[in-house]
């Protein structure tokens, strides 16, 4: 399917079965991108399209590749491609294979939270190459979206999924008109678009913490945090460390219930670097799905869901001792150095005491509730850095 030259692409149905009928298409010109293999959804698109916008930013911000992982239409993981170290490898399995820059950005992005990532809609800043591609072929995903690919990636993807798989090239200088338009109900909305810079000091200039020591890292991770959440469901918050969102928290109308879930992800991301999660002793040919299911049930609370006798046998070839609430908390409180950003103000100082319990350590958020005090005291009891960016993010 190709869209060159056109300003509007058929779509098979909106975002259900009965919505139809459906297509994208330009008020103005033609559409910035081509259709290189299979037939992406509406659901896709709106994907692909807010991924797009993500990575270009976070390149954009950090000079790195950048990849996230879509699904309905929020990230489940984002990423810059910083080499993997030899933990990292093992716990996203890619100890065998050769990873380029851009690779290691989608092995983050997908691998920081798998189970969310499954099924995923991916984009990448960069033009697709042969080692990001072969990762992607071995994941379940329904599609890709880049400025480009190069003949040996293009020639994998188009084989992955029978043929079927949704590979769209967009035009890297593409710049949206700068006010957009949403019908809800037949009633038209208009405003301008969100094209405020993520990527500045400025966004350090107002700390009321006593400690006011953000390290370059610290900088670099809370920029990628509020670029994610620029293009997430709000209410919203993202924990990241060393260039990759670790736990993202979408679509909440608390938020002390997205800085709960999110800090879920991000304890989880890092249990599964404990030592006896990664030394589990695996059946052979376990597909990835299950392994990956397993390891979420083995480190939870129903660890006796996966090592009751009878089931035990299915995953492992020996029974895995239990992982302990106290080998996990004392696992945990080893977590330094993350950095949480916020898609507006933290009401309450109940969501910093329970970042700190993911290891939290630098927080970047609008600042402006009426309890900003407690919030501010609770930092300082920690010994958490905080900036007031004086910048919400609220995204729908």
């Amino acid at each position: 399917m190709s869209t060159e030259n056109k300003n509007s692409l058929e779509l098979k149905y909106g975002c259900n079965p009965n919505q139809k009928p459906a297509r994208i298409f330009m008020q103005e010109g033609e559409l910035p991108i081509e259709v290189l293999n299979g037939r992406p959804g509406y659901i896709n698109f709106m994907d692909a399209l807010n991924g797009w916008q993500l990575v270009k930013e976070l390149k954009e911000a950090t000079g790195m590749p950048a990849a996230t992982s879509f699904k309905h239409v929020s990230p489940a993981g984002a990423a810059i491609g910083l080499e993997l170290n030899e933990t990292m490898k093992k716990i996203y399995f890619v100890d065998n294979l050769p990873l380029s820059p851009l690779a290691c950005a989608y092995v983050r992005a997908r691998g920081a939270d798998r189970m969310s990532s499954y099924g995923d809609f991916i984009a990448l800043s960069d033009v697709c190459d042969e080692a990001t591609a072969r990762f992607i072929n071995r994941e379940v995903s329904d599609g890709v979206i880049a400025p480009g690919y190069t003949d040996e990636a293009l020639a994998i993807l188009r084989e992955k999924r029978k043929g079927t798989y949704n590979v769209i090239q967009i035009s890297p200088g593409y710049k949206p008109a700068p006010i957009e338009h949403k019908d809800v109900f037949g009633i038209t909305f208009e405003q301008g678009r969100n094209e405020i810079k993520l990527n500045g000091d400025e966004l350090f200039a107002n700390i009321p913490t006593r400690n006011k020591n953000f390290p370059e890292a610290a900088k670099r991770d809370l920029m990628i945090a509020l670029i994610t959440l620029k293009y997430t469901q709000s209410n919203s918050v993202c924990y990241v460390k060393d260039g990759q969102a670790i736990g993202i928290g979408a679509g909440q109308q608390s938020r002390i219930h997205c800085t709960r879930l999110a800090g879920n992800k991000a304890d989880i991301w890092y249990l599964r670097q404990h030592p006896k999660v990664l030394n589990l002793p695996w059946v052979e040919k376990i597909r990835r799905a299950d392994r990956d299911n397993t390891i979420d049930v083995y480190i939870s609370e129903d660890h006796d869901d996966v090592l009751a006798n009878g089931v035990w046998q299915q995953f492992f070839t020996e029974k895995p001792e239990v992982l302990t609430r106290e080998e996990k908390r004392a696992w945990l409180d080893t977590l330094k150095g993350v950095s949480l950003g916020s898609d507006a103000f933290f009401p309450f100082g109940d969501n910093i005491e329970r970042a700190h319990k993911s290891g939290v350590d630098y927080i970047a958020q609008a600042g402006g509730s009426v309890r900003d005090d407690h919030v501010i005291e609770t930092c300082d009891k920690y010994g958490i850095a905080m900036s007031f960016t004086g910048i919400r993010l609220f995204h729908h």
